[in-house]
């Protein structure tokens, strides 16, 4: 079973700012400046140059996303 369907490991999968913006429809400087503002979650540094996100994390804040519309 892929990772992106078994909500076990959905939590440990690590994603690209490129999947992050096509999660989000957001540019990247937006993703850089809510993270900064505590609006969007932080990302993780695995090296110097590389960075990524949690998916579970991105997906629950479009989640919150979706519910305020109201």
């Amino acid at each position: 079973m892929a990772a992106h369907t078994n909500p076990n490991l959905l939590h440990r999968r690590f994603i690209k700012l490129p999947k992050v913006k096509d999660y989000t429809s957001l540019s990247t400087s937006e993703i850089y400046r809510r993270v900064a503002d505590g609006r969007f979650p932080a990302q993780i540094y695995l090296g110097p140059k590389s960075v990524v996100w949690l998916e579970s994390e991105v997906l629950a804040w479009c989640d919150a996303m979706i519910a305020e519309r109201g």
